[in-house]
């Protein structure tokens, strides 16, 4: 509405875009081509949350595809995660760079659970509602202005629904960042990470959030 254009929705199962045909639930060739045909025919690709592995590897791919092809990106909560693993796997090398929820013996855990909520106890446990994200890196070094900072209308605070238990590990943050995927928005205590981007002189728009805008 706000740009007066009319969005032309297309579904795309993540898990059909990994080529894991061995399972059926995966889908097979067929379902692997008409996916990817999908998805090299957007406009811009919507990663959301979700649970569970089914489907994460793919929308890892989406992440790939989008930064490597310019193609608009938008992750939020899981899609937000994805990209920091795809980020992690592909240009700081850390091959096995995983979710903890998926991998608890991976060597680069990128995406850790929450410290202080009771990991057995899944329902009720997560961190939920809304809370303030700072944007605490409103410019980026090529001097172009943040893109999280453009779509909030220059806001330094903004308040967000939130729905998980996992996030961004606080001891990959500097690397992570400091090798080109920026953390712009973070919590009021500095070690949640809310909000990721590419800067504009490298992607269109490369945009991820924990939250759900």
């Amino acid at each position: 509405m706000a740009v007066e254009r009319k969005l032309d929705l297309i579904w795309v199962e993540a898990a059909h875009l990994e080529n894991d045909f061995d399972k059926e639930e995966m889908g097979g060739e067929k379902e692997y081509k008409e996916a990817w045909d999908k998805m090299k025919s957007a406009d811009g690709v919507v990663v959301p949350g979700g649970f569970g592995t089914r489907g994460f590897l793919g929308k890892v791919l989406a992440a790939k595809f989008c930064r490597e092809s310019s193609v608009p990106y938008l992750g939020i909560c899981l899609g937000f995660q994805a990209m920091v693993v795809e980020y992690s796997r592909n240009i700081l090398c850390w091959d096995d760079a995983n979710s903890t929820e998926f991998d608890e013996k991976t060597e680069n855990p990128v995406v850790i659970f929450m410290p202080e909520i009771d990991k057995e106890n899944m329902g009720g446990t997560m961190r939920l509602g809304s809370r303030n994200t700072a944007f605490t890196h409103p410019e980026h070094e090529d001097g172009s202005t943040s893109i999280a900072q453009v779509m909030y209308k220059n806001a330094r605070v903004v308040s967000e629904r939130h729905r998980h238990r996992y996030e961004v590990n606080p001891d990959r943050v500097d690397a992570i960042h400091e090798a080109g995927l920026k953390f712009v928005g973070r919590d009021e205590t500095g070690t949640r990470m809310e909000v990721a981007e590419l800067p504009r002189s490298k992607h269109p728009y490369y945009v991820g959030c924990q939250y759900h805008p």
